[in-house]
Protein backbone atom coordinates (compact mmCIF):
# COMPACT_ATOMS: atom_id res chain seq x y z
CA UNK A 1 0.00 0.00 0.00
CA UNK A 2 2.90 2.00 0.97
CA UNK A 3 4.38 1.74 -2.85
CA UNK A 4 1.36 2.09 -4.55
CA UNK A 5 0.92 5.64 -2.29
CA UNK A 6 4.46 6.96 -3.35
CA UNK A 7 3.89 5.98 -7.01
CA UNK A 8 0.52 7.85 -7.19
CA UNK A 9 2.11 11.13 -5.90
CA UNK A 10 5.26 10.76 -8.69
CA UNK A 11 2.54 10.33 -11.07
CA UNK A 12 0.10 13.52 -10.22
CA UNK A 13 3.26 15.37 -9.38
CA UNK A 14 4.52 14.71 -13.04
CA UNK A 15 1.36 15.11 -14.82
CA UNK A 16 1.47 18.59 -13.60
CA UNK A 17 4.67 19.55 -14.46
CA UNK A 18 5.28 17.65 -17.89
CA UNK A 19 2.04 19.26 -19.52
CA UNK A 20 4.06 23.12 -18.72
CA UNK A 21 7.46 22.04 -20.05
CA UNK A 22 6.23 20.89 -23.35
CA UNK A 23 4.40 23.86 -23.69
CA UNK A 24 7.73 25.97 -22.81
CA UNK A 25 10.37 24.23 -23.88
CA UNK A 26 9.30 24.97 -28.23
CA UNK A 27 12.53 27.51 -28.82
CA UNK A 28 15.97 26.52 -29.51
CA UNK A 29 19.36 28.69 -29.56
CA UNK A 30 18.18 30.30 -32.70
CA UNK A 31 15.53 32.32 -30.49
CA UNK A 32 18.54 33.11 -27.53
CA UNK A 33 17.59 37.11 -28.43
CA UNK A 34 13.59 36.20 -27.29
CA UNK A 35 14.61 35.68 -23.94
CA UNK A 36 15.51 38.04 -20.40
CA UNK A 37 16.12 37.49 -16.51
CA UNK A 38 19.19 35.06 -17.23
CA UNK A 39 20.63 36.15 -14.12
CA UNK A 40 17.79 33.53 -13.12
CA UNK A 41 20.38 30.91 -14.60
CA UNK A 42 22.94 31.80 -11.91
CA UNK A 43 23.51 29.88 -9.33
CA UNK A 44 24.25 32.38 -6.81
CA UNK A 45 25.44 29.44 -4.20
CA UNK A 46 29.20 28.23 -3.46
CA UNK A 47 28.39 24.33 -2.72
CA UNK A 48 26.17 23.34 -5.64
CA UNK A 49 27.90 25.06 -8.13
CA UNK A 50 31.53 24.11 -7.06
CA UNK A 51 30.12 21.08 -8.76
CA UNK A 52 28.71 22.47 -11.88
CA UNK A 53 24.98 22.14 -10.13
CA UNK A 54 25.25 18.63 -10.93
CA UNK A 55 23.63 17.67 -7.73
CA UNK A 56 20.14 18.74 -8.69
CA UNK A 57 18.84 15.26 -7.71
CA UNK A 58 20.40 15.61 -4.02
CA UNK A 59 20.86 18.84 -3.40
CA UNK A 60 19.11 19.59 0.32
CA UNK A 61 18.81 22.73 2.56
CA UNK A 62 18.37 26.19 1.07
CA UNK A 63 21.15 25.78 -1.65
CA UNK A 64 18.06 23.46 -3.08
CA UNK A 65 15.91 27.31 -3.82
CA UNK A 66 18.02 27.59 -6.65
CA UNK A 67 18.82 23.78 -8.05
CA UNK A 68 15.40 21.76 -7.16
CA UNK A 69 13.05 23.15 -4.29
CA UNK A 70 12.36 19.82 -2.95
CA UNK A 71 15.52 19.56 -1.69
CA UNK A 72 14.58 22.38 1.14
CA UNK A 73 12.72 19.62 2.78
CA UNK A 74 15.82 17.96 3.97
CA UNK A 75 16.00 21.25 6.17
CA UNK A 76 16.66 19.72 9.50
CA UNK A 77 15.86 23.17 11.74
CA UNK A 78 16.71 26.41 10.22
CA UNK A 79 19.27 27.72 7.78
CA UNK A 80 20.88 30.46 6.92
CA UNK A 81 23.18 31.18 4.11
CA UNK A 82 25.62 34.61 2.95
CA UNK A 83 26.97 34.40 -0.53
CA UNK A 84 29.27 36.78 -2.31
CA UNK A 85 29.89 36.00 -6.28
CA UNK A 86 32.50 38.02 -8.40
CA UNK A 87 30.52 37.28 -11.64
CA UNK A 88 33.03 36.76 -14.83
CA UNK A 89 35.58 38.75 -12.43
CA UNK A 90 37.63 41.90 -14.47
CA UNK A 91 33.64 42.71 -15.37
CA UNK A 92 33.16 44.27 -11.98
CA UNK A 93 30.34 42.34 -11.56
CA UNK A 94 28.89 41.59 -8.25
CA UNK A 95 26.11 39.22 -6.74
CA UNK A 96 24.93 39.26 -3.35
CA UNK A 97 22.73 36.67 -1.57
CA UNK A 98 21.33 35.45 1.21
CA UNK A 99 18.56 33.06 1.73
CA UNK A 100 16.66 31.22 5.25
CA UNK A 101 15.09 28.12 5.51
CA UNK A 102 12.72 26.52 7.63
CA UNK A 103 11.84 23.41 8.68
CA UNK A 104 7.57 23.75 9.72
CA UNK A 105 6.16 20.81 11.41
CA UNK A 106 7.15 17.27 10.47
CA UNK A 107 7.34 16.95 6.64
CA UNK A 108 7.44 20.72 5.50
CA UNK A 109 9.98 23.84 5.13
CA UNK A 110 9.73 27.50 4.25
CA UNK A 111 12.69 28.98 2.38
CA UNK A 112 13.00 32.48 1.29
CA UNK A 113 16.30 34.05 -0.88
CA UNK A 114 16.82 37.51 -2.06
CA UNK A 115 19.77 37.82 -4.71
CA UNK A 116 20.82 41.30 -5.53
CA UNK A 117 23.29 41.81 -8.92
CA UNK A 118 25.30 44.95 -9.42
CA UNK A 119 27.39 45.83 -12.13
CA UNK A 120 29.09 49.09 -10.57
CA UNK A 121 28.89 52.61 -11.99
CA UNK A 122 28.34 52.84 -15.95
CA UNK A 123 29.19 55.88 -18.18
CA UNK A 124 26.19 57.34 -19.82
CA UNK A 125 27.28 58.58 -23.75
CA UNK A 126 25.34 60.19 -26.13
CA UNK A 127 24.88 59.75 -29.73
CA UNK A 128 26.02 63.49 -29.91
CA UNK A 129 29.22 63.70 -28.32
CA UNK A 130 30.29 59.52 -27.93
CA UNK A 131 33.71 60.50 -26.56
CA UNK A 132 32.36 62.24 -23.13
CA UNK A 133 31.00 60.97 -20.58
CA UNK A 134 27.42 62.71 -19.33
CA UNK A 135 27.52 61.19 -15.71
CA UNK A 136 27.07 57.54 -14.72
CA UNK A 137 24.53 54.78 -13.64
CA UNK A 138 23.84 52.07 -11.87
CA UNK A 139 21.41 48.85 -13.59
CA UNK A 140 20.01 46.61 -11.02
CA UNK A 141 18.97 43.05 -10.49
CA UNK A 142 16.99 41.40 -7.79
CA UNK A 143 15.43 38.25 -7.26
CA UNK A 144 13.20 37.51 -4.60
CA UNK A 145 11.65 33.94 -3.89
CA UNK A 146 9.93 32.29 -1.35
CA UNK A 147 9.22 28.40 -1.44
CA UNK A 148 7.65 25.49 0.11
CA UNK A 149 8.65 21.65 0.22
CA UNK A 150 7.32 18.77 1.68
CA UNK A 151 7.97 15.33 2.73
CA UNK A 152 5.74 12.61 0.92
CA UNK A 153 6.49 9.98 2.13
CA UNK A 154 10.67 8.59 3.48
CA UNK A 155 11.57 8.73 -0.30
CA UNK A 156 9.49 11.32 -2.24
CA UNK A 157 9.97 15.21 -1.55
CA UNK A 158 8.28 17.81 -3.51
CA UNK A 159 8.40 21.65 -3.73
CA UNK A 160 7.02 24.57 -5.48
CA UNK A 161 8.81 28.29 -5.94
CA UNK A 162 7.77 31.72 -6.50
CA UNK A 163 10.13 34.25 -7.93
CA UNK A 164 9.79 37.97 -7.89
CA UNK A 165 11.98 39.56 -10.86
CA UNK A 166 13.16 43.34 -10.98
CA UNK A 167 15.59 45.15 -13.16
CA UNK A 168 15.95 48.89 -13.05
CA UNK A 169 17.89 51.82 -14.01
CA UNK A 170 16.96 55.11 -12.96
CA UNK A 171 14.52 55.52 -15.33
CA UNK A 172 13.28 52.24 -17.14
CA UNK A 173 11.99 49.44 -14.69
CA UNK A 174 10.74 45.63 -15.37
CA UNK A 175 8.89 43.43 -13.13
CA UNK A 176 8.09 39.62 -13.23
CA UNK A 177 6.70 36.32 -11.91
CA UNK A 178 7.92 32.89 -12.19
CA UNK A 179 7.77 29.49 -10.89
CA UNK A 180 9.36 26.68 -10.19
CA UNK A 181 8.57 22.90 -9.45
CA UNK A 182 10.72 20.15 -8.54
CA UNK A 183 11.03 16.49 -7.55
CA UNK A 184 13.16 14.51 -5.76
CA UNK A 185 13.28 10.17 -5.42
CA UNK A 186 15.73 8.86 -2.52
CA UNK A 187 16.01 4.85 -2.35
CA UNK A 188 18.54 2.17 -1.20
CA UNK A 189 19.25 0.82 1.85
CA UNK A 190 20.97 3.66 3.12
CA UNK A 191 19.19 6.14 0.64
CA UNK A 192 22.27 6.45 -1.60
CA UNK A 193 20.28 6.99 -4.40
CA UNK A 194 18.94 9.42 -5.52
CA UNK A 195 16.48 11.16 -8.37
CA UNK A 196 15.38 14.53 -9.39
CA UNK A 197 13.54 16.45 -11.50
CA UNK A 198 12.95 20.44 -11.73
CA UNK A 199 11.13 22.59 -14.00
CA UNK A 200 12.11 25.83 -13.87
CA UNK A 201 11.58 29.84 -14.58
CA UNK A 202 8.11 29.15 -16.39
CA UNK A 203 6.18 32.70 -16.34
CA UNK A 204 4.65 35.02 -18.31
CA UNK A 205 6.82 37.71 -20.35
CA UNK A 206 8.40 40.95 -19.14
CA UNK A 207 8.25 44.41 -20.67
CA UNK A 208 10.39 47.39 -19.70
CA UNK A 209 8.74 50.90 -18.94
CA UNK A 210 9.52 54.30 -17.49
CA UNK A 211 10.23 57.96 -18.41
CA UNK A 212 13.69 56.79 -20.29
CA UNK A 213 11.80 55.34 -23.29
CA UNK A 214 10.00 59.04 -23.82
CA UNK A 215 11.30 61.97 -25.60
CA UNK A 216 10.57 64.94 -26.80
CA UNK A 217 10.85 66.05 -30.43
CA UNK A 218 9.06 68.17 -32.94
CA UNK A 219 6.99 66.74 -35.64
CA UNK A 220 7.20 67.33 -39.28
CA UNK A 221 5.46 70.54 -40.56
CA UNK A 222 4.81 71.77 -36.42
CA UNK A 223 6.15 73.90 -34.78
CA UNK A 224 5.42 72.37 -31.27
CA UNK A 225 7.51 69.44 -30.06
CA UNK A 226 5.35 66.46 -28.44
CA UNK A 227 6.26 63.62 -26.06
CA UNK A 228 7.14 60.10 -27.88
CA UNK A 229 6.66 57.02 -26.21
CA UNK A 230 8.30 54.04 -27.27
CA UNK A 231 6.89 50.64 -27.47
CA UNK A 232 9.62 47.73 -25.57
CA UNK A 233 9.36 44.69 -26.83
CA UNK A 234 8.38 41.88 -24.30
CA UNK A 235 10.87 39.35 -23.31
CA UNK A 236 10.08 35.66 -22.43
CA UNK A 237 11.37 34.00 -19.28
CA UNK A 238 14.81 31.38 -19.39
CA UNK A 239 12.90 28.06 -18.85
CA UNK A 240 14.66 25.35 -18.38
CA UNK A 241 14.11 21.39 -17.33
CA UNK A 242 16.85 19.68 -15.27
CA UNK A 243 16.66 15.88 -14.85
CA UNK A 244 19.30 14.34 -12.45
CA UNK A 245 20.76 11.45 -10.52
CA UNK A 246 23.21 10.79 -7.58
CA UNK A 247 24.59 7.92 -6.35
CA UNK A 248 26.73 8.14 -2.62
CA UNK A 249 29.80 5.74 -2.09
CA UNK A 250 29.81 5.41 1.71
CA UNK A 251 33.16 4.29 3.25
CA UNK A 252 34.05 3.67 7.04
CA UNK A 253 34.81 6.16 9.44
CA UNK A 254 32.09 8.34 7.67
CA UNK A 255 33.82 9.36 4.64
CA UNK A 256 31.48 9.83 1.72
CA UNK A 257 32.04 10.34 -2.20
CA UNK A 258 29.19 11.19 -4.75
CA UNK A 259 29.00 10.75 -8.10
CA UNK A 260 26.49 12.94 -9.78
CA UNK A 261 25.13 13.79 -13.03
CA UNK A 262 22.44 16.47 -14.44
CA UNK A 263 21.04 17.16 -18.02
CA UNK A 264 19.49 20.67 -18.79
CA UNK A 265 17.36 21.40 -21.42
CA UNK A 266 17.19 25.02 -22.14
CA UNK A 267 14.11 26.32 -24.29
CA UNK A 268 16.33 29.62 -25.49
CA UNK A 269 20.09 27.89 -25.79
CA UNK A 270 22.34 25.04 -25.99
CA UNK A 271 20.99 22.19 -23.77
CA UNK A 272 24.17 21.04 -21.34
CA UNK A 273 25.20 17.96 -19.35
CA UNK A 274 27.13 18.34 -15.94
CA UNK A 275 28.89 15.88 -13.91
CA UNK A 276 30.35 16.52 -10.82
CA UNK A 277 32.30 14.47 -7.64
CA UNK A 278 32.34 15.17 -4.05
CA UNK A 279 34.07 14.15 -1.57
CA UNK A 280 33.11 14.43 2.11
CA UNK A 281 35.92 13.70 5.18
CA UNK A 282 32.80 12.86 8.30
CA UNK A 283 31.50 16.31 6.92
CA UNK A 284 33.80 18.90 8.38
CA UNK A 285 36.04 19.04 5.14
CA UNK A 286 34.09 18.46 1.81
CA UNK A 287 36.18 18.74 -1.99
CA UNK A 288 33.92 18.94 -4.54
CA UNK A 289 34.29 19.50 -8.55
CA UNK A 290 32.37 19.34 -11.29
CA UNK A 291 32.47 20.05 -15.76
CA UNK A 292 29.67 21.26 -17.68
CA UNK A 293 29.12 19.85 -21.38
CA UNK A 294 27.76 22.00 -24.36
CA UNK A 295 27.73 20.99 -28.09
CA UNK A 296 30.05 23.52 -29.59
CA UNK A 297 32.08 24.89 -26.60
CA UNK A 298 35.42 23.52 -28.11
CA UNK A 299 34.28 25.74 -31.08
CA UNK A 300 35.98 29.33 -31.98
CA UNK A 301 34.27 31.45 -29.21
CA UNK A 302 32.89 33.55 -32.28
CA UNK A 303 30.95 30.32 -33.17
CA UNK A 304 27.36 30.39 -32.98
CA UNK A 305 26.84 27.27 -31.66
CA UNK A 306 28.68 28.75 -28.25
CA UNK A 307 25.91 30.81 -26.64
CA UNK A 308 26.63 29.97 -22.86
CA UNK A 309 29.50 31.79 -21.34
CA UNK A 310 29.71 29.67 -18.18
CA UNK A 311 30.66 25.77 -18.88
CA UNK A 312 33.32 23.95 -18.85
CA UNK A 313 35.23 23.20 -15.28
CA UNK A 314 34.29 24.41 -11.59
CA UNK A 315 35.62 23.55 -7.86
CA UNK A 316 35.07 23.92 -4.85
CA UNK A 317 35.74 23.57 -0.95
CA UNK A 318 34.07 23.43 2.41
CA UNK A 319 35.42 23.56 5.88
CA UNK A 320 32.47 23.21 8.32
CA UNK A 321 33.05 23.14 11.97
CA UNK A 322 30.39 21.11 14.55
CA UNK A 323 28.47 24.11 17.43
CA UNK A 324 26.12 20.70 18.67
CA UNK A 325 26.94 17.48 17.97
CA UNK A 326 23.41 16.62 19.86
CA UNK A 327 20.97 18.86 17.66
CA UNK A 328 23.29 18.58 14.39
CA UNK A 329 24.10 22.45 14.30
CA UNK A 330 27.63 23.84 12.76
CA UNK A 331 29.47 26.81 10.98
CA UNK A 332 30.26 26.47 7.31
CA UNK A 333 33.18 27.99 5.15
CA UNK A 334 32.39 27.65 1.47
CA UNK A 335 34.40 28.79 -1.88
CA UNK A 336 33.83 27.90 -5.21
CA UNK A 337 35.90 28.55 -9.19
CA UNK A 338 33.97 28.49 -12.05
CA UNK A 339 35.75 28.39 -15.69
CA UNK A 340 34.14 30.70 -18.20
CA UNK A 341 34.64 31.08 -22.14
CA UNK A 342 35.21 35.02 -21.80
CA UNK A 343 37.50 37.01 -18.77
CA UNK A 344 38.76 35.10 -15.47
CA UNK A 345 35.76 32.86 -14.35
CA UNK A 346 33.96 33.46 -11.53
CA UNK A 347 34.00 32.97 -7.46
CA UNK A 348 32.22 32.49 -4.65
CA UNK A 349 32.31 33.05 -1.06
CA UNK A 350 29.95 31.72 1.18
CA UNK A 351 29.28 31.42 4.77
CA UNK A 352 26.49 28.69 6.44
CA UNK A 353 24.71 28.59 9.67
CA UNK A 354 22.52 25.96 10.35
CA UNK A 355 21.27 25.21 14.07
Amino acid sequence: MKTLYRNLIVILILSLIFPLAESTFAGNRDRSGQAGATELLINPWARSSGWASANMSRVRGLEAIWGNIAGTAFTPKTQLIFANTQWLKGTGTNIMSFGLSQRVGEVGAFSLSVMSMSFGDIDIRTVDNPDESQGTYNPSLMNIAIGYSKAFSNSIYAGVLVKVISESIADVSAVGVAIDAGIQYVTGADEQISFGIALKNVGPKMMYSGDGLSLRTIISGQETSFTLEQRSMSFEMPAQLNIGAAYDFLFPKDYRLTAAGNFTSNSFSQDQFSFGLEFSLKEYVQLRSGYTYEKGMFDEITSSENININNGLSAGLSVQVPLSKEKGSFIGIDYTYRESQSFNGSHTMGIIFNF
